[in-house]
């Protein structure tokens, strides 16, 4: 059965190359340009996937997800931010109305809209009844919980930041960053976290050689990584395999939810 996509968008341009390339996927693709009549298409189409704007005529974003948040009907539709602010005070009150992920519209491709798009259905349609499958992370992920769990994560990049540790904090998670390499190693010895998520391009060392450190440091070899990155070569993630990174994510190619549950997995299997 094709996907249905609403988009609510009131940039005339956006909202149709969106629309064309979600058509060209050959998803059943729809378009809302103001609030109220998106919100009203959200009750009439229950779509799979929205995809949504915050500054709308009408009726705003964060008013579409309050509504579709108290609708038992539409409160699990997934929803995908495309914003013009990446401030962390909107990035958060965002994420804490349910949305699966947060883009802003400076910052991406409409092609990239298109990876987040089949990642979200894709990850739907394996966690769904008729469809679970043997080795699904969250089913195995399900009982482990992150709460009061050291969670170190290398990044430069503001926006990610700030959307990586406002869902680390909804676990629970005892949180530190480091924007640097001499940060991190130096934070790392003294905190000793339970895991690093680790960039690889960052200002003063590349991820890798921050992994090489940490792994030929007694100290801290056993601490497990997870390289969250760009690069997607695939000797980039050999690299990272041969140094024992215990995972290597892309990250136009991960939900939140999907950073989490590989977060999860690794604490499990490192402590078992």
């Amino acid at each position: 059965m094709r996907k249905k996509i609403l988009v609510i968008e009131d940039d005339i341009a956006l909202g149709d190359v969106l629309i064309q390339k979600l058509q060209n996927e050959d998803y059943d693709s729809y378009l809302a340009r103001d609030g109220a009549e998106g919100f009203k298409k959200i009750k009439e189409l229950k779509p799979d996937l929205v995809l949504l704007d915050i500054i709308l005529p009408n009726m705003n974003g964060y008013e579409i997800l309050e509504g579709k948040k108290n609708d038992s009907e539409i409160s699990d539709i997934p929803v995908i931010i495309i914003s013009n602010s990446g401030q962390p005070v909107e990035i958060n009150r965002a994420l804490e109305l349910g949305v699966k992920d947060y883009l802003v519209k400076a910052q991406f491709e409409p092609e990239e809209v298109l990876v987040k798009v089949r990642l979200q259905l894709k990850k739907d349609d394996n966690h769904s009844p008729t469809n679970k499958q043997t080795g699904d992370t969250t089913s195995q992920t399900a009982s482990v919980t992150l709460n009061g769990k050291k969670i170190m994560w290398v990044e430069d990049n503001d926006f990610l930041s700030d959307i990586i540790n406002h869902k680390l904090a909804s676990q629970g998670c005892v949180l530190l960053h480091a924007a640097n390499g001499q940060e991190a190693l130096e934070m790392l010895e003294k905190e000793m976290p339970d895991l690093v998520l680790l960039d690889i391009l960052l200002p003063d060392m590349n991820g890798f050689e921050i992994l090489k450190k940490i792994k030929d440091n007694p100290r801290t070899k056993s601490v497990p990584i997870i390289l969250l990155s760009n690069l997607g070569q695939q000797s980039d993630v050999d690299a990272g395999k041969d140094l024992k990174a215990a995972r290597f994510l892309i990250k136009a190619n991960v939900t939140l939810d999907e950073i989490i549950e590989e977060i999860k997995a690794v604490i499990s299997e490192t402590t078992k």
